[in-house]
C-alpha cells in the first residue's frame, strides 16, 4: 500500500479533488491510503439536496465550506479536529457496501490505543455507543474509494449548528439530538495527544501488517491537474448545490439501506421531472433511474413496466423493487 501525501492541505475542495484524481488516475497495480484534515466544512453526500441539509444562514455567517463528495451517504461536518482517511483499491465485485472490510484495520488500531471501538449499523464506528466515525464508498467499476471520518477533537456543537438533521433520522437512530450520539476519540484516551500524533499512530498501525510501504508526493504536473479538477468541479455551484427541481409531489421513506426522498413534477398525468435524493449507498448513478421515468404516465403500471429490467439494489442497496415502486406511486 502506498501513502499519498496531501502536503498538509486543509482546503476541502482541494482534498476531495485530490481523492478523486487519485482514484481515476493512479496505478491499478497498487492500493493507496490518503489522509486529510479539512477546515470547517460540510461535506454533502452525492445524492443529497444540499439546501435542505445545511443551516444556510449559519453556514454563510461562519464562512463554512460546503462541498459535495462523489460517494453516497449523509452530510458530515469537518473541522481541524477531524481526521479523514481514504482507501483506494481495485473493485473486486464483493467489496462495495462491505464496510467491515475497510473499517476493520482502523478499528484494530483504535483497539490497540485502548478504545473499545466496533462497527455498528450500516457504516458507523462507535465507542461506548457513541459514534466516532462514519464511512462511505464509491466505485468507478474498476476502482473504488472507501473513506471515512474520525472525530478526534471536533467542535461537536458546530455539527448541530451547521446541519439540518431530519426528524426521520433522529427517530431511526433513537436519539434526541446529534450531539447526544457522537463523541470525540480524545474523550476516550487515557493520555491527551494532538491530532498530529494521533495521525502518526494511525498511519503506523495501518501499515504494521503491510510493510514495506512508501509515501508518494504528487508531481507538479499532477498537482496542476488536481487543481484543474477542483476548479472545474469542486469549486462550482452546480456540483455543490445544484439539482433543485420543480416538483408537486414529494415522497420520502427511510429504509434499512437509508432514506430515499423523491421529488416528482407531474403535469397532465405525465412525469415531467423526477429527482432522487437520499443518504443511501449504491453503485449505479441514480440519474439513470431518473431519466428512465421521465415522460411516462404517473401510473403504477407504467412505472412497473419502465423498471422491469432494472436491478434496484444496484442503485439503493438492500431494498426491494416493489418497495421502490410503492414509494414512487404513493403507496405505503
Amino acid at each position: 500500500m502506498i501513502f499519498i501525501e496531501n502536503e498538509g492541505n486543509t482546503d476541502p475542495h482541494l482534498n476531495l479533488a485530490l481523492e478523486e484524481y487519485a482514484l481515476r488516475n493512479f496505478s491499478v497495480n497498487h492500493d493507496y491510503l490518503l489522509f486529510y484534515i479539512n477546515e470547517s466544512s460540510i461535506i454533502i453526500g452525492r445524492n443529497q439536496n444540499t439546501l435542505e441539509e445545511i443551516n444556510q444562514q449559519y453556514v454563510k455567517d461562519n464562512a463554512i465550506h460546503v462541498v459535495r463528495r462523489i460517494s453516497g451517504g449523509g452530510a458530515v461536518y469537518h473541522d481541524l479536529g477531524n481526521l479523514n482517511f481514504s482507501f483506494i483499491t481495485n473493485h473486486d465485485g464483493k467489496s462495495l457496501n462491505n464496510f467491515k472490510k475497510f473499517t476493520a484495520p482502523v478499528i484494530k488500531v483504535l483497539n490497540n490505543m485502548g478504545l473499545d471501538a466496533e462497527l455498528k449499523g450500516r457504516n458507523d464506528i462507535q465507542v461506548n455507543e457513541k459514534k466516532i466515525s462514519g464511512t462511505a464508498q464509491f466505485s468507478t467499476g474498476k476502482r473504488m474509494i472507501s473513506h471515512g471520518t474520525l472525530l478526534f477533537n471536533t467542535d461537536l456543537g458546530e455539527v448541530a449548528n451547521a446541519l439540518n438533521v431530519k426528524m426521520s433520522k433522529i427517530v431511526s437512530k433513537g436519539h434526541k439530538s446529534v450531539r447526544s450520539r457522537v463523541a470525540n476519540i480524545s474523550e476516550f484516551l487515557k493520555d491527551p495527544m494532538k491530532i498530529e500524533h494521533f495521525r502518526a499512530l494511525l498511519l503506523e498501525g495501518l501499515f504494521e501488517e503491510s510493510e514495506p510501504f512508501e509515501s508518494y508526493h504528487l508531481t507538479a504536473e499532477e498537482w496542476k491537474e488536481v487543481h484543474q479538477l477542483k476548479a472545474e468541479k469542486y469549486d462550482t455551484w452546480d456540483w455543490n448545490y445544484g439539482r433543485s427541481p420543480k416538483f408537486n409531489i414529494q415522497r420520502t421513506k427511510r429504509f434499512t439501506a437509508g432514506e430515499i426522498d423523491l421529488r416528482i413534477f407531474v403535469e397532465k398525468g405525465y412525469i415531467k421531472e423526477f429527482v432522487i435524493y437520499g443518504d443511501f449507498f449504491g453503485k449505479e448513478p441514480v440519474e439513470n433511474l431518473e431519466n428512465l421515468l421521465h415522460g411516462i404516465r404517473y401510473e403504477k403500471e407504467d412505472v412497473t413496466v419502465a423498471l422491469k429490467n432494472i436491478n434496484i439494489t444496484d442503485y439503493f442497496g438492500d431494498i426491494q423493487k416493489d418497495e421502490f415502486i410503492d414509494l414512487v406511486y404513493g403507496e405505503d
